[in-house]
């Protein structure tokens, strides 16, 4: 009941200063906003950038030279994949469904009247298969022109636009790096990462053509295996790494100058990548809440001074020390409390106002909402204790004589 009887007289002197509760609450309310939003917005990229890897399934697995290094493969005096060991991963390992050689290099792409600069892929026939793409018009690349080297290629939907916009691309010409192509298929767009990366803004050629026409030697940068449903990719894993270090002729007791990655392998990564980043910036975001609750200390600070008389009198009518402690630390909890309760709907709101610019799901749940709260109640108990503690030490006969 006293405790009830103190939530109502928070409540009323905060009705008597809208304005300074509003501004004291402002703080409190802009760190619960600020972490509620980045704690969603961060859960949201994982999810996207792990619902994308999960498209492509979790059978796949990514061989490149050198050692792998936080900002991608370290080649160092690695050299790159023969034109043959793709082929020969195919033949000779059980359980594969599907192996791609891959060669990239950035190029300008240039049409009648349009250019754009885009990333050509070099790829064999299985590149397709093995990375889920889909042609949405015209044909895939074929085996016939791999063997050829035929200038052909295919256009990521981005790519499309920039070059052709509403005009129908198939079977026009493109000039990349002094060699006409044709186009011959369309592949299906696949939509912007999470990550910022476009997927579609790309351009795929055969690999004999890329390393006849485009770079000029037969290197291949990377090879990407996918796994036939339901088999075993650490023993596959295990495998390849067997074969190539045989065939690149790596002693038992050297480091390999490769690395072979599994799709699980990846999403474990990316998700404690994006946890740990999601982390920090709710970490930064909490910092804005000491400040609110500073806030509030002052507030109430001022609030026993103004109040000094007020509180010599029930101090003389018969009220005991503590129990004016807790009206004062009462009224911090409630300015803290109706700042958490509104920055939670801010929050909410530009949490769900950012996802839907970044185009990334919204991931809410109790703890994502309840712990920026709780922890907004608890600044309102800290800051609001030396006011409380000045306000219950306070002499009646001297608080009376106070001239406010």
């Amino acid at each position: 009941m006293i405790l009830l009887q103190a939530v109502v007289i928070a409540l009323r002197q905060m009705l008597k200063n809208p304005l300074r509760a509003a501004l004291t609450t402002l703080g409190v309310m802009i760190g619960v906003a600020a972490v509620i939003a980045m704690v969603i917005l961060g859960r949201g990229a994982t999810a996207d950038i792990q619902g994308q890897l999960a498209g492509l399934g979790q059978n796949l697995l990514f061989i490149s030279p050198g050692q792998p290094g936080m900002g991608g493969p370290t080649r160092g005096a690695a050299h790159a994949f023969a034109d043959g060991d793709a082929d020969v991963i195919a033949k000779s390992v059980q359980g594969l469904r599907a192996v791609a050689a891959v060669t990239g290099s950035p190029v300008r792409v240039v049409r009648a009247g349009a250019s754009w600069s885009t990333a050509a892929v070099g790829v064999t026939e299985d590149y397709l298969v093995a990375m889920k793409w889909q042609i949405r018009s015209g044909r895939p690349l074929t085996d016939e022109d791999q063997r050829t080297g035929a200038a052909v290629c295919l256009v990521g939907e981005t790519t499309r636009q920039e070059l052709f916009g509403a005009e129908d691309a198939l079977g026009k010409e493109l000039r990349i790096n002094g060699a006409v192509v044709r186009v011959v298929g369309i592949l299906k767009a696949k939509g912007r990462a999470a990550t910022g990366m476009d997927p579609d803004d790309t351009m795929m050629v055969p690999l004999s053509f890329m390393h006849r026409r485009i770079v000029g030697n037969d290197d291949v940068s990377s090879i990407i295996a996918s796994a036939v449903d339901g088999e075993d990719t650490s023993r596959i894993q295990e495998d390849i790494i067997a074969l190539l270090r045989e065939r690149r002729h790596v002693g038992p007791d050297e480091d390999a100058d490769f690395f072979v990655r599994d799709m699980k392998e990846i999403e474990q990564m990316v998700g404690a990548i994006t946890g740990v980043l999601s982390s920090f910036l709710a970490a930064v975001a909490a910092i804005s809440l000491l400040v609110g609750g500073i806030g509030i200390m002052n507030i109430m600070l001022v609030a026993v001074s103004e109040r000094t008389r007020e509180i010599g009198l029930r101090l003389a009518l018969g009220a005991r020390a503590r129990d004016v402690m807790l009206q004062f630390l009462v009224e911090a909890m409630v300015l803290s409390t109706v700042g958490g309760l509104a920055g939670i709907v801010v929050g909410l709101l530009g949490a769900w106002g950012a996802t839907r610019q970044f185009g990334i799901p919204l991931v809410v749940d109790g703890p994502v909402l309840l712990l920026p709260m709780a922890f907004s109640v608890v600044i309102g108990v800290v800051f609001g204790f030396l006011p409380a503690r000045q306000a219950a030490r306070l002499r009646p006969i001297e608080a009376l004589r106070h001239e406010s």
